[in-house]
C-alpha cells in the first residue's frame, strides 16, 4: 500500500507535519521530487526542525527513509541536515539515496544567481538553490546521476565537457569567472566520499517493499499550484509537484498509489511571484502573517514573509483534482481565532463574468475574487482533539471548505505539534 502526501495550492500548507504524523504508520517515507529550494517545518519531542533534503520521516527508528531518483540532490546540503538532526539529539535515521538522483553541482547555484541577477526586475524570484538549472541539465542530458560519481575514467571525461559547454555561457552571456575542469572534478570526488553510504538502487528497494505489502508514504514538496505543467508557469518549481509524478520519481507502478492525502491550509499562503488571486495586503495581510502557522508566515527556507489571503477555494478545489485526491487534511485552522469575520473566496470575475474553474496564468493575472463572509469563533482552538466540540462558527468553516472543494476533510490540524490533530 502507497500513500502520497502533496499540496493542493503554492505549497507551505503543513505537510511536514502531516508527513510526520503518518509517518507512525508507515514502514518507510519517499522524497520524490524538488530539493532543498523548499522545506517543511516539523515540531516533535526532539525540537522544531525544518527539513530541505530529508525526508519527513528522519524522527522515526522503525523508518526507512527515501530520495528518490526524481529528486534534485543538493548532496553537501543532505549531509550539513543529518549533521544538524545528530546536533539535536535525533538518533541516526535509515537513509537510502537514489543511485539515479540527479546531482545539484555547485555551478547550478551559481548559474541560479547569475539568471536572477540577468533578469533584475522580472526575474522569478528564485530561491537560488540551483534547481532549475539542474532540472535543465538533467533534461539536456548533461546533468550528473549519483551513479556517474563512481565512475572515474567517464567522470573526468562528462566534466570536461559539461566545463566546455557551461564556459561559453559564463565568458558570453554572464560574463563570469569559468570553471576549472580540475576543481571540478575533485569536487565530484569529494561528493562521491559524501553519499556512498546512503547510496542504493532505490526503485528495486522500492518496487520489493511493496510487492511484500509494506506501507510506503510518498512525500511531495510545494503544492499543486507550483507544478511544471498545471500550476501558474512559469512562476512554478522545476519538477512536478502533483501525486501522479510520485510513482515516477520514486520507482514505482502508478496503480501502487492507493491514497492521495492532499493537505490544504485554512487561508492562502504563497511564496514567490506569480498571481495570487484572493491575496490581502497592507495592515490586514500583516495580521495573518504574524498569527499564522508557528511563529509567523515566513519561509523555511527563504525566510521570506509568504503572501497571504483568505481561503481560495477555486485554486484549492483545482488543486485537490488534479492531484487526484482521496481525502483532504486541512491545517493551521487555529492561526483564523482572532478574527471576527472570514472571507472564503467562492469564484472569479474575469472578464466580467463568474467562474468556478481554475483559468490558466494568463487569466488567472486579471482574476478578481469574489468572496463569502462567514462569522469567526473569536477564542483559542489549540488543545481541542475532536472536532464536535469546535466552536460552531469553526465547524461551519471547515464544512463550508469540504462542500466547495468537493472532498472529504479527514484530518483538522489545530497546532504545530505532531499530536494537534482532530480526526474525523
Amino acid at each position: 500500500m502507497s500513500k502520497a502526501i502533496v499540496g493542493a495550492n503554492w505549497g507551505d500548507e503543513g505537510k511536514g507535519k502531516i508527513t510526520d504524523a503518518l509517518a507512525a504508520e508507515s514502514d518507510i517515507v519517499v522524497r520524490y521530487q524538488g530539493g532543498s529550494n523548499a522545506g517543511h517545518t516539523i515540531k516533535n519531542s526532539y525540537g522544531k526542525f525544518a527539513l530541505h533534503m530529508l525526508p519527513s520521516g528522519v524522527f522515526y527508528q522503525h523508518i526507512t527513509n527515501v530520495i528518490g531518483n526524481g529528486v534534485a540532490l543538493n548532496i553537501p546540503y543532505l549531509v550539513n541536515e543529518l549533521k544538524n538532526l545528530e546536533e539535536g539529539g535525533v538518533p541516526a535515521p535509515k537513509l537510502l539515496v537514489s543511485d539515479r538522483a540527479q546531482v545539484v553541482m555547485p555551478y547550478h547555484i551559481d548559474f541560479d544567481a547569475y539568471e536572477e541577477e540577468r533578469l533584475a526586475g522580472k526575474a522569478f524570484g528564485s530561491t537560488k538553490s540551483g534547481i532549475a538549472p539542474a532540472y535543465s541539465d538533467k533534461y539536456a542530458k548533461i546533468g550528473f546521476q549519483v551513479c556517474e560519481l563512481f565512475e572515474d575514467e567517464t567522470l573526468r571525461e562528462k566534466v570536461e565537457r559539461v566545463c566546455t559547454i557551461k564556459n561559453v555561457m559564463l565568458r558570453h552571456l554572464y560574463n563570469k569567472p569559468l570553471l576549472d575542469p580540475e576543481e571540478l572534478y575533485r569536487t565530484c570526488i569529494e561528493y562521491r566520499e559524501m553519499i556512498s553510504p546512503y547510496v542504493a538502487d532505490t526503485a528495486d528497494f522500492l518496487q520489493k517493499a511493496y510487492r511484500e505489502g509494506k506501507k510506503i508514504l510518498l512525500e511531495g514538496q510545494l503544492g499543486a499550484m507550483k507544478d511544471t505543467d498545471h500550476g501558474i508557469y512559469p512562476m512554478v518549481t522545476s519538477s512536478s509537484t502533483l501525486a501522479g509524478y510520485a510513482a515516477v520519481g520514486a520507482g514505482l507502478p502508478p496503480y501502487a498509489i492507493t491514497d492521495v492525502v492532499t493537505v490544504v491550509k485554512a487561508y492562502s499562503s504563497a511564496v514567490g511571484g506569480g498571481p495570487f488571486v484572493s491575496e490581502l495586503f497592507g495592515d490586514e495581510a500583516a495580521e495573518l502573517r504574524n498569527h499564522g502557522g508557528d511563529g509567523g508566515e515566513y519561509g523555511a527556507t527563504t525566510g521570506r514573509p509568504r503572501r497571504v489571503g483568505w481561503f481560495d477555494a477555486v485554486a484549492t478545489r483545482y488543486g485537490c483534482r488534479m492531484q487526484g485526491s482521496t481525502e483532504v487534511v486541512l491545517t493551521i485552522l487555529d492561526a483564523l481565532g482572532y478574527l471576527d469575520e472570514i472571507k472564503i473566496c467562492t469564484g472569479y470575475e474575469l472578464d466580467g463574468k463568474v467562474i468556478d474553474y481554475f483559468p490558466n496564468t494568463v487569466e488567472c493575472y486579471r482574476a478578481k475574487p469574489v468572496l463569502k463572509t462567514m462569522p469567526g469563533w473569536k477564542c483559542d482552538i489549540r488543545g481541542i482533539r475532536n472536532f464536535d466540540d469546535l466552536p460552531a462558527e469553526a465547524r461551519n468553516y471547515v464544512l463550508e471548505i469540504e462542500k466547495l472543494i468537493e472532498c472529504p476533510i479527514t484530518m483538522v490540524s489545530n497546532g504545530p505539534g505532531r499530536d494537534e490533530i482532530i480526526r474525523r
